[in-house]
């Protein structure tokens, strides 16, 4: 759920360019009191679990403050390796990239099957009980206006270094969730200048953020930029 969430760019005058209007957020955790402890009901639970909840144990994780690098990049798989104690299914998800599904639907049901084979595969499995229950949480994002706007590209290089991890967090990935093809916000930003663009709309496409922290890819979307506008100065 979105709280206050407005538009990525608004026209700054009849026959200009749409602005890029940066934003920051907040993600808020919200327990629904839904729990397993074992994989038969952790399964049942995936099967009718709201997107919120889906994103949240997909994603959440990456706003939280961490001393040291995610053993796992999602709750999931962190909960089957230490409560379950099943290496094989937790290595099987937490590889699971939610950036190359269409939609949280798509990834349920790759969820689903990954623990469906492996429920079928252990009898052990089917009564086992965790050592700790799975906590299913919710969330909402809530959005803040930063007042500050841009209106060419090129500013992009004073502005990105600048911006908090979680403004990276709502234009880099959040964006997919309401943007028009699935894509960040820069790159929907980037295309209403036509092809103008194209070739650094191509090489943030090729920046995957599940696999990363959100400094580690504050920096590659700086690093593409930069790049991007060396390249171009003659």
């Amino acid at each position: 759920m979105i709280i206050n969430a407005t538009k990525l760019t608004e026209p700054s005058g009849t026959h200009d360019m749409p602005e890029f209007i940066l934003k920051d957020c907040a993600l808020i955790a919200i327990a629904t009191r839904h729990r397993a402890n074992t994989l038969k009901e952790f399964r049942d639970h995936i099967l009718s679990l709201s997107q919120d909840s889906l994103y949240y144990h997909f994603w959440g994780n990456l706003l939280l403050p961490r001393f040291e690098e995610r053993e796992y990049n999602n709750d999931f798989a962190s909960w089957i390796k230490h409560s379950l104690h099943d290496a094989k299914l937790a290595e099987q998800l937490a590889v699971v990239d939610p950036i190359v599904f269409s939609d949280m639907e798509e990834l349920r049901q790759h969820l689903l099957e990954y623990i469906d084979d492996r429920l079928e595969q252990s009898e052990y499995l089917q009564w086992l009980q965790s050592a700790q229950p799975f906590e299913f949480i919710r969330s909402q994002i809530v959005v803040f206006n930063t007042h500050i706007n841009i209106t060419q590209p090129s500013e992009m290089l004073v502005h990105i270094p600048n911006m908090s991890v979680s403004s990276i967090f709502y234009h880099f990935i959040d964006a997919r969730r309401r943007t028009e093809h699935n894509i960040d916000d820069f790159r929907h930003w980037l295309a209403c200048f036509g092809a103008t663009y194209q070739a650094l709309i191509e090489q943030l496409s090729y920046i995957d953020p599940y696999f990363s922290s959100l400094t580690e890819l504050r920096q590659q979307i700086q690093a593409t930029f930069q790049q991007y506008f060396a390249e171009e100065t003659p």
